[in-house]
């Protein structure tokens, strides 16, 4: 299933509408506070939009820390996803090695399996199948498991090894299942939708009780902008395969160079 439109956008370009926003926000306080009778400005207008404004902030804030703590722990799952299979791989180059020459074969295969996988998780189709699932076997990887399926053990160690070996790469293809599906568990768009929302509603309270000059105009800019990094934080960890805080594929890059050594 493709993602919505906020997902579907670059996190940079979600962030700056963010402060787009939330200086427009800032913008329409203004205008209100010139145009709204004096009456509608009183002391008791005044405490009633800033005691509502201090429950949104407090809430925007929970959303945002809630947000940000389940985008850090996503990255964290997946990154270590990607190096239970690193380890899992070398760990399966070792096993066939000790099996015998008999392996080589299998071995082989796997090296010819890795290179694919690398350019389906971090390559163009970013952790999607051609028909949009998140996770198809490869035939690579297909060829893997068929390969050491077919070895011909001789004695209780080989026998032993084989079955090791079996049990190794169908471990290798539940980290890669479960990869799979994680990063299909995209940001909510309306939970992104409903921080600039209230962040917008936050900007407008800031002005309309109080002239701005350029020293204040300059402060919610910055305001903004800090905001709207959180926002640009939150999406781009939940995109750890591309973008700017993506996963490194090193763990993967030093299997691959370690096998047969």
């Amino acid at each position: 299933m493709a993602a919505g439109p906020l997902i579907d956008l670059s996190a940079l370009a979600i962030s700056l509408l963010a402060a787009a926003l939330m200086l427009a926000g800032a913008g329409t306080g203004i205008l209100l506070r010139r145009r709204l009778p004096h009456h509608h400005l009183n002391e008791h207008s005044k405490d009633v939009v800033r005691l509502g404004a201090s429950l949104v902030a407090t809430i925007t804030a929970l959303l945002l820390g809630l947000l940000i703590t389940s985008a850090k722990t996503t990255y964290e799952t997946q990154r270590s996803e990607v190096r239970q299979i690193a380890s899992k791989i070398v760990l399966l180059d070792n096993q066939l090695k000790r099996y015998g020459p008999e392996a080589n074969g299998a071995r082989e295969a796997q090296r010819r399996a890795i290179a694919p996988l690398i350019d389906r998780i971090w390559g163009e189709r970013a952790l999607r199948s051609g028909m949009g699932a998140p996770y198809q076997p490869s035939v690579e990887g297909d060829m893997v498991y068929e390969a050491i399926e077919n070895l011909n053990p001789q004695n209780d160690n080989q026998r032993n090894l084989k079955y090791r070996a079996l049990s190794t790469v169908t471990g290798v293809t539940e980290a890669r299942v479960r990869l799979f599906e994680e990063s299909e568990a995209a940001m909510p768009n309306v939970l992104i939708a409903v921080v600039m929302l209230w962040l917008t509603l936050l900007f407008a309270s800031f002005t309309l009780f109080s002239p701005i000059n350029p020293t204040g105009a300059v402060v919610l800019t910055v305001i903004a902008v800090s905001a709207s990094a959180a926002i640009f934080l939150v999406l781009e960890l939940n995109q750890p395969f591309s973008g700017l805080l993506q996963i490194s594929p090193a763990p993967l890059r030093d299997a691959l160079g370690s096998l047969g050594s």
